[in-house]
């Protein structure tokens, strides 16, 4: 019998999704999107990245990849994954 994990579960390892904002030189664009990895994943990921590699590639929630090189980077900005909330308090 295959069994899911209830929201509440702590095995549930499920979070909400991280808004990643990438800029990059000579560019009057920047690329926007929703990750399904952690926030410290994404940073250790540029940390990483920045350390040495020649370039960075993250995999958006709706499954597009994107690939930076590392040399064009201009700054990396890393939302929140709480979840904001709505209406009144």
């Amino acid at each position: 019998m295959l069994t899911r994990p209830f929201p509440g579960d702590r095995n549930d390892e499920r979070h909400d999704p991280v808004d990643i904002r990438i800029g990059m030189m000579n560019t009057g664009r920047e690329l926007n999107f929703s990750s399904d990895e952690t926030a410290e994943a994404v940073t250790q990921k540029v940390d990483e990245a920045l350390a040495g590699k020649a370039s960075l590639s993250f995999t958006d929630s709706k499954g597009s990849t994107y690939i930076i090189p590392t040399a064009s980077l201009a700054y990396v900005e890393v939302g929140s994954e709480q979840v904001r909330k709505v209406g009144f308090a």
